[in-house]
């Protein structure tokens, strides 16, 4: 990490109003910890913007990301180590947020 002197909700209306069209949110403080996603900075960010979020860092179950949806308020979701160490399957994942009324593709 290199430290800036951003702040997190104030560079992200700054990135919209220049004219981003979504928002990669990584939170390097779940990043890697299969804890969960950053669910309330991630609500609070969406109820500020205009434009897409994808959260990225933490996920370590499917519940996760039922969460990260319901209680994070974003658009989509992503993440790599589960998936790769085959924790998860895709397709198992797909059919759980299903199930739970959550809309993917």
């Amino acid at each position: 990490r290199i430290p800036t002197d951003k702040e997190l909700f104030s560079w992200a209306k700054e990135a919209e109003s220049r004219g981003a069209g979504e928002i990669l949110f990584t939170s390097m403080n779940h990043d890697g910890t299969k804890a969960g996603f950053a669910n309330n900075e991630l609500a609070k960010m969406a109820d500020m913007l205009r434009i897409p979020i994808i959260a990225s860092g933490g996920a370590g179950s499917m519940d996760h990301f039922v969460d990260v949806f319901t209680e994070g308020k974003a658009d989509a979701g992503l993440a790599a180590s589960i998936f790769h160490y085959k924790e998860i399957a895709i397709p198992d994942l797909k059919n759980y947020l299903k199930s739970k009324g959550i809309a993917i593709r």
